[in-house]
């Protein structure tokens, strides 16, 4: 089974002020990096988001000043293949989530760029969003920095406020 896990493109659309589509993103940003099922640095990247998911989710219903741009990354099933999105904006719904998938699919074909979707706490893998112009959470990114070259990843760092 293949895990493709995609960030880059949905924090420029995280970032680009007023923007709901990729047609605000760069399409030179948008990199994909797949990982293996139980790749030990995703694993510990997602495990880590897990564990302050609900100190996140209250954070974005009520944001602090200065504080904007939240979003999930969620699993979708296509079979044996997944993909992991980030969804922006989402919100919370009675049985989970239902939010707008903010990048174009590579390895899934039941769902689309724009494409409203519903989601559970179950397939939720990382979260983010900006405070002071800086990036917090989205620590799947980070992992994904180690598989660029120094340049690409400093490039990013710089570009879109991490600081990991």
């Amino acid at each position: 089974m293949k895990l493709a896990v995609r960030a880059v493109i949905s924090l420029m659309l995280a970032l680009a002020p007023g923007s709901a589509g990729a047609q605000s993103a760069d399409p030179a940003d948008d990199k994909t990096v797949i990982f293996t099922p139980g790749d030990p640095d995703m694993a510990a990247a997602t495990a880590q988001a897990l564990a302050r998911l609900d100190e996140f989710l209250a954070l974005s219903e009520a944001p602090p000043s200065g504080t904007d741009r939240f979003k999930l990354k969620v699993k979708v099933r296509d079979g044996h293949v997944i993909e992991h999105f980030w969804v922006i904006p989402f919100r919370r719904t009675e049985t989970g989530f239902v939010g707008i998938l903010a990048n174009e699919p590579e390895e899934v074909h039941n769902v689309v760029l724009g494409q409203d979707i519903e989601f559970t706490r179950d397939d939720i893998s990382d979260w983010g969003y900006t405070r002071d112009g800086r990036q917090v959470g989205s620590f799947t990114v980070c992992v994904m920095f180690k598989r660029m070259s120094k340049e690409e990843a400093d490039t990013m760092r710089d570009k879109y406020g991490f600081d990991c």
